[in-house]
């Protein structure tokens, strides 16, 4: 049976203050849970001085995932944790990938069991980044999966992998949750977080749910973060009367999905009967190139301008992903938002920002000095 009882469930949300954290915390509010919310209100997603804007009604602990103390007074009397709290950006503090993304995991099951809390579910904040490149389709070796794209190779303007085997053209396809291949440190702190928490929960009888979300998109999504989030960068661009820049071509094929649809994955993750365990996919279900999201967002502004494409790409990146959502699917789950919709929903949220600096400035050169992003050779 699904976790539905006659009393309110006692849910922890870690990073309940982010962006799919608040929102999941205002669905679970709304849908009569008892919430208590654990983040440290980091900077740059949150600026200093802010409280976090949260219902009510809603238990605020500040305290750091990767803090024994602080996490275990969060735990106090919790039925079910939402583990959503991450570190996520292109910077080179390799340690702190791992430090708040797979250790904190860690410590939750370690802290249920030292202290014999009443915890019967965790569902966790994965992501499609564990694919790396994810598979692709060989018309001569069939599936395969190549690996990350030599610094030489993109220095040539060469964006496209190749087979693995024969070395021919390839074309991508979407990832199911069998096989990743993850290679930036996110990615890899991510899968190691996954790998904990699905272990020890099969193996100490807590249920766990991994949710691999795609990119999510919505109001919401802090624009002070600078080294991720495309439809952030090029709005925050745009609106400050700069061309969104794309790195590489353009032709990325990126899997975008809008946070409704993320936060309503999370709550079936509570609410089915099955309980579902395992990894989930939780996508668009649809291929977007990057370059036709920043004309989108050009178009949502009403300015024309064009993209600026100067060959730029950054080291690490992949280059083609879309998730295979059939699993998820399955269980009664569907995207419904298209990708125009959430351009125009997050345009429409930037423009009421009354704060909004162009942050996209320092960040690029902040990436360049540590050789993150680099410039191909001129043609």
């Amino acid at each position: 049976m699904g976790i539905i009882t006659a009393v309110p469930n006692r849910i922890l949300v870690t990073g309940g203050a982010g962006f799919i954290g608040s929102h999941t915390v205002r669905a679970l509010v709304d849908s009569g849970e008892r919430v208590r919310v654990l983040d440290s209100l980091r900077p740059p997603v949150h600026p200093p001085g802010r409280r976090p804007d949260l219902p009510d009604e809603v238990e605020f602990i500040e305290g750091s995932v990767d803090d024994r103390a602080a996490l275990r007074a969060a735990l106090a009397d919790i039925d079910v944790v939402y583990h959503l709290a991450a570190y996520q950006d292109y910077l080179t503090d390799f340690s702190t990938f791992y430090a708040i993304n797979t250790v904190s995991t860690a410590l939750i099951y370690e802290l249920a069991l030292a202290e014999k809390l009443p915890l019967r579910r965790v569902i966790l904040a994965a992501t499609q980044a564990e694919y790396g490149e994810g598979p692709y389709r060989c018309p001569t070796d069939g599936t395969v999966y190549p690996a990350p794209r030599a610094d030489a190779q993109l220095a040539e303007h060469r964006w496209e992998p190749a087979c693995p085997r024969c070395g021919g053209t390839i074309s991508p396809i979407p990832a199911r949750e069998d096989v990743v291949h993850p290679h930036s440190p996110y990615a890899m702190s991510k899968r190691a977080a996954e790998e904990c928490a699905l272990t020890l929960g099969d193996r100490y009888g807590i249920p766990t749910a991994a949710l691999r979300y795609s990119i999510v998109q919505g109001p919401g999504q802090s624009f002070r973060n600078a080294y991720s989030g495309a439809l952030r960068a090029f709005t925050v661009q745009a609106l400050h009367g700069r061309r969104p820049l794309v790195y590489e071509d353009g032709q990325q094929i990126r899997d975008f999905v809008w946070i409704g649809d993320v936060v309503a994955a999370n709550l079936l993750m509570l609410h089915h009967p099955a309980v579902p365990t395992g990894s989930f996919n939780v996508g668009g279900d649809r291929e977007v190139r990057v370059l036709d999201v920043a004309r989108m967002v050009s178009a949502a502004i009403g300015t024309d301008l064009e993209p600026d494409v100067p060959g730029i790409y950054r080291v690490g990146d992949t280059r083609h992903i879309r998730s295979d959502v059939t699993r998820l699917r399955e269980l009664g789950w569907r995207p419904t938002a298209t990708q125009e919709d959430m351009v125009a929903a997050y345009v429409g949220w930037a423009r009421a920002q009354p704060d909004m600096a162009d942050t996209s400035i320092v960040a690029v050169r902040r990436m360049r000095e540590l050789g993150v992003l680099r410039q191909a050779a001129t043609r």
